[in-house]
């Protein structure tokens, strides 16, 4: 299991403890008064943004010191709090040690995480009536958004339509450790003169702690700390909001637990520090792989939210404090306030505050910030083959052909680290890898794609032409001492590339060109693993705090940002391997930031063949969702250890749920491929990637809907109903993007059912026998091993194709089922996205995207174009004119269809004779708790043009 004395606690790690104190010590003070004023002569308004300085009062007879503050306010509805320091900012202060650092605080957060909804807003306004001590900010729309800003001690209050929503620095925790000189004791004091002079020293803010100021040691290494303390800290509170979701990553349940001890919590904050956790632990709030530090709060009727944007080393506390009814006080209730307390080590204060007021609009303005996730080439979305490692093309060969043999369908196999000669990535190892061409002509037969590892770390070896020009062009990151800095990795000695520098990223753009990477092919994809960056030898099995990036940066001021530079990096070498073929990429990353969405797909990394680790992925997926990032997985049947055929068999039934679909394991494991376990568990797994196939339409359209809203693909109970108090906390099951489908995966051993949380009163159906639940709450669904626990909820229409094939591709011109379920009303709807899954000729129009809605009262399935006509539009119909609905399955079907044997078909664009055509019906009677359902088969209509059938 994870080495715990390898990664920090919060004690270990000085400015959270400093920080932690300094909230204990308020809190223990009765007359407690945050040091921080707003000085309101300062204060300026123009063009939606507030500006001021505040001043951070200190120990009798020192200068004040000086913040500059900016308050945004965005045409979104969103406001940006921006808090800096003005000495540092302007470079008036002293390095330590000869530093090669830079001054400033780190500002640059902004310019790898953020890509637009920064528009101010032009009717953000002061209020008109001024108010002692006080300004008022009246913002989003219809100025029902009202920013309060108290002057002393500083703080801001976040209203929605006069409610309080959001409080800044409420229990006066806001502290920005400002930069002051070493001041160094002579070497030669005695004793009792230091004990005098240290009475004499003028006392430090309570709840301070010098000891870790100038220099920390931790496993070995010292961190010189050339800026002395510079941590940021906030207290940031929810009042009236019991549930907070978010800020990824950390295997725990989905609605966040405290911090601060008591029983089923924690003790320690939740940590965002990029990490190698090697084997990591069930229910922690401790570091993993990636950092989205982005946190939603929810209640019924309302979900606010805030991004706190730093990439440094950040700690986050939780506190809820129930408030219970007062009989005495007629119509007031009980409430839970959430407080939080945000802890930065280095960096500016730069915070956005998202009011809602629904999951859908914090999903969109985050989403308009940091980007939506890119689009996927559709292979992507299929299953994923992987392991460490397969260890020769022959064995890639033969894995493939197995496959085939046992008609199971896949559309990607993975190499880790050993295809490499001696791991120097951009190698194959000649003899194992002999020909590696011949193996992706046959993987491209059934147009099936290969996926290879790429790290950062680049080996330190002779005659290898990737690191002498990493070193000759001085593209690697700097130790302190502003040399190239030299650590321990898979190779051994290896620098590491630095793609801060934009030097840096156009040199790894041409290392993926054909003729650099030799073997590869246009069916070549690219792994991102050890990004964190991960160093074997280095403090936190990471690189030291003071190393230097490109622009003099610390390592400290940008370590969560690290990953996803690099595979940022990766993502525009896929684009330009080859002039003239433009394909979206494929990269898949470890570590990850807001904004990396934009460019990869990400796994919960090293994970356990256990069934704690099993169910852990659900939330740690939904979280990654709700969060901005959903093409999000984890490796199914666990890293490490070797899985029982049930364990790996219920894992495969719920990995078809992953948005990002990979079987992975150890190089110590025995070989599990589907085929592997035998009868009857291979014949279930197959069962199951089967229905991951036949969805697929339905996930695609799912990914186009997180592409352009940045809704999550599978959503969480709260997020599909907002208002359902009783489902908020449910994070063990899950609905896949709008079409209705929530599944329950079996997550325990030898259970054969599963207990199924409905929120609302429509009919729930099984997927695959249409049996009937209805009623909210939790209801008992039969789950043998061979059964998947899917139901359909009433109410949509979802898109599928039924002809089994070996991968994804060779369904490209398959023809489509509509699977319609109706609602309590006899009502339906549902959408379907299809485009060429392949380049991007969607953004110029070439994609079909209809709406499907079948009107009860009417008795009519109709089909309606949804999207906007562009320069490809047309290519692309006419490419998919042939494509056809092949069969309509109406789930749920009225009594009073019984007996009809045919239905009428209209559609655009057919010859006279045939605009109105009939297709022929059939009815399935309710048999016990079975639905009645009815089918029309083949109404040859084409799934681009728009038609009706009439069902009266």
């Amino acid at each position: 299991m994870v080495k715990h004395e390898n990664f920090k606690t919060c004690d270990q790690s000085g400015f959270c403890k400093r920080n932690r104190q300094f909230a204990d010590a308020a809190a223990a003070t009765s007359s407690w008064t945050s040091p921080y004023a707003l000085d309101p002569a300062s204060l300026k308004f123009k063009d939606g943004q507030l500006s001021g300085t505040i001043l951070k009062s200190l120990a009798e007879g020192q200068d004040q010191v000086v913040l500059p503050l900016t308050i945004t306010f965005l045409e979104s509805g969103v406001a940006r709090v921006s808090l800096d320091e003005e000495k540092r900012k302007k470079g008036d202060i002293v390095l330590r040690g000869d530093s090669k650092a830079r001054k400033e605080r780190y500002d640059e957060t902004a310019s790898w995480a953020l890509v637009g909804g920064l528009e101010p807003a032009k009717g953000a306004a002061l209020s008109e009536k001024v108010e002692t001590g006080y300004t008022k900010v009246y913002y989003g729309a219809g100025g029902k958004h009202e920013a309060v800003i108290r002057h002393s001690p500083f703080g801001i209050e976040f209203k929605r339509d006069g409610e309080s929503q959001i409080q800044f620095n409420e229990r006066g925790l806001l502290n920005m450790e400002h930069w002051r000189p070493k001041i160094e004791k002579p070497v030669d004091e005695k004793e009792g003169e230091e004990e005098k002079k240290e009475e004499e020293k003028p006392e430090e803010p309570k709840g301070e702690d010098e000891s870790t100021w100038w220099d920390e040691s931790f496993g070995g290494n010292t961190d010189s700390k050339p800026r002395g303390p510079e941590a940021v800290a906030l207290d940031i509170s929810f009042p009236g909001y019991e549930h907070v979701f978010g800020i990824p990553e950390h295997a725990t349940s989905l609605s966040l637990k405290t911090t601060r001890g008591g029983e089923g919590n924690y003790n320690e904050p939740y940590r965002l520090y990029n990490a190698d956790v090697f084997e990591y632990e069930m229910d922690s709030p401790m570091t993993l792989y990636g950092a989205i530090p982005f946190m939603q709060a929810h209640r019924k009727g309302s979900t606010v939210g805030v991004f706190w944007m730093n990439a440094a080393e950040t700690w986050i506390d939780i506190v809820k404090s129930k408030t219970t009814a007062n009989p005495l006080s007629l119509g007031t209730k009980g409430h839970t306030d959430t407080q939080t307390h945000w802890i930065s080590e280095s960096g500016i204060m730069d915070v956005f505050v998202f009011l809602g007021p629904t999951p859908q609009d914090l999903a969109r303005q985050y989403g308009e910030l940091t980007g939506f996730t890119a689009m996927p080439q559709s292979f992507a979305i299929a299953y994923h083959q992987c392991r460490w490692n397969y260890v020769t093309d022959q064995d890639v060969m033969d894995i493939d052909r197995k496959f085939d043999k046992h008609k199971i369908p896949y559309d990607v196999i993975w190499l880790d680290i050993e295809y490499t000669h001696e791991k120097k990535y951009f190698t194959w190892d000649p003899l194992a890898f002999v020909n590696p061409k011949k193996m992706h002509k046959q993987l491209n037969k059934r147009d099936r794609k290969l996926v290879a590892i790429i790290d950062p770390h680049i080996k330190n070896t002779e005659n290898y032409p990737v690191v002498e020009e990493l070193k000759k062009k001085d593209l690697a990151v700097k130790n302190k001492e502003g040399n190239q800095y030299e650590g321990w990795c898979w190779p051994g000695s290896s620098y590491w590339v630095d793609c801060f520098n934009p030097a840096a990223i156009a040199w790894w753009k041409t290392l993926f060109k054909y003729d650099s990477f030799k073997g590869t092919g246009p069916n070549t994809f690219i792994w991102n693993d050890m990004n964190e960056p991960s160093v074997f030898n280095g403090p936190e099995t990471t690189m030291p705090k003071d190393n230097i990036h490109h622009g003099g940066w610390e390592h400290r001021d940008v370590h969560n940002l690290n990953g996803m530079t690099f595979h940022n990096a990766t993502y525009e070498a896929m684009l330009e391997r080859k002039k003239g073929e433009i394909r979206r990429p494929f990269v898949l990353t470890r570590s990850f930031y807001s904004g990396s969405q934009r460019s990869a797909a990400m796994w919960t990394g090293d994970n356990l063949a256990e069934w704690s680790h099993l169910e852990a992925s659900l939330p740690m997926v939904l979280n990654q969702g709700i969060s901005g990032f959903p093409f999000a997985g984890a490796d199914v049947g666990g890293f490490f250890g070797n899985p029982s055929k049930e364990l790996l068999t219920r894992w495969y039934q719920a990995g078809i749920y992953y948005p990002f679909f990979r079987g992975h394991a150890h190089i110590d494991t025995r070989r599990r491929e589907p085929y592997v376990p035998g009868s009857p568990y291979t014949e279930i797994i197959t069962q199951a990637l089967r229905l991951r196939y036949q969805l697929l339409p339905a996930w695609y359209t799912a990914f186009h809907e997180a592409a352009t809203t940045g809704a999550p693909i599978i959503r969480p109970n709260f997020y599909i109903h907002p208002e359902d108090e009783n489902g908020f906390a449910v994070d063990d099951q899950l609905y896949v993007g709008s079409t209705g489908l929530l599944a329950k995966p079996v997550t325990k051993e030898s259970a054969d059912s599963v207990s199924v949380y409905i929120a609302d009163d429509q009919p729930y159906y099984d997927y695959f026998d249409y049996t009937v639940y209805k009623g909210a709450g939790h209801h008992t669904v039969p789950a043998p091993l061979e059964k998947i626990p899917l139901l359909m909820q009433g109410g949509h229409i979802i898109p599928r194709r039924d002809r089994p094939r070996r991968s994804s591709s060779l369904m490209k011109f398959d023809p489509f089922t509509l699977v319609v379920v109706l609602d309590k009303d006899g009502n339906a709807e549902g959408t379907i996205y299809v485009d060429d899954g392949e380049t991007f000729e969607y953004q110029q129009g070439g994609y079909i995207h209809r709406r499907f809605s079948f009107d009860g009262s009417k008795g009519f399935l109709t089909s309606v174009n949804i999207g906007t006509k562009g320069t490809k539009t047309d290519a692309y119909a006419k490419a998919m004119a042939k494509v056809r609905v092949e069969k309509v399955i109406v789930v749920g079907a009225p009594k009073e269809w019984k007996g009809k044997k045919e239905v009428v078909v209209s559609e655009e664009g057919a010859k006279e004779s045939a605009r109105r055509k009939k297709a022929g019906f059939e009815f399935h009677e309710a048999s016990g708790k079975s639905a009645a359902w009815a089918v029309v088969r083949d109404p040859k209509v084409a799934i681009g043009k728009g038609w009706r059938i009439d069902f009266s």
